[in-house]
C-alpha cells in the first residue's frame, strides 16, 4: 500500500501477527483486507472465527476512530461485540467493512460485515465502543 492511512503510527503487535491491512478509511468507514494463509486457518482448514471475529472488532474501531488531523490520533475500547458466521472461506483475499452507525460523546456503535473474494458474505457483527480519554472529538489527542 503506497498510502500510509495511520499517518506514521507503526502497526500493532496483533496487526503484524495476523498481517491485515487497513485499505480505505474515512469518516465513519474502515476497511480492512487479509489474504488467507495457513496461520488464519482452524484444524479443517477454514479461516477460524476467531480471525473473523478480530476482523469485524478491528474495522469497528477504525470507523469509529477516524481522525483527519494529522499527527493526532483517537482511540476505543470494546465494550461489547456480536458476531455471527454466515459462511467459510479457505483461501484468497477477505474484506471486513466497518460502518460507525450511531452514538453520543463518550459510547458509539458500529456494524461490520467480512466478505470473501467473490463478495459473499461469511460474518457480519456489531459492537459498542467507548471512547478513550482525550479522543472524545474528532480533533482527537496527539499521537
Amino acid at each position: 500500500m503506497s498510502t500510509d492511512l495511520l499517518d506514521g503510527e507503526p502497526k500493532s503487535g496483533f496487526q503484524e501477527l495476523l498481517d491485515y491491512h487497513l485499505t480505505e478509511w474515512s469518516e465513519d468507514y474502515a476497511i480492512l483486507e487479509l489474504t488467507i494463509d495457513r496461520r488464519h486457518c482452524n484444524r479443517a482448514g477454514l479461516v477460524h472465527g476467531g480471525v473473523l471475529a478480530t476482523l469485524i472488532d478491528t474495522s469497528c474501531g477504525f470507523a469509529a476512530t477516524f481522525c483527519p488531523h494529522p499527527g493526532r490520533v483517537r482511540r476505543v475500547v470494546t465494550l461489547q461485540l456480536t458476531t455471527s458466521f454466515t459462511g467459510q472461506a479457505r483461501h484468497g483475499t477477505i474484506r471486513a467493512i466497518g460502518r460507525k452507525k450511531a452514538g453520543g460523546s463518550r459510547i458509539v456503535f458500529c456494524s461490520s460485515e467480512v466478505l470473501d473474494e467473490h463478495g459473499k458474505l461469511i460474518a457480519m457483527g456489531e459492537g459498542t465502543f467507548r471512547y478513550r480519554t482525550g479522543s472524545e472529538t474528532p480533533e482527537g489527542m496527539a499521537q
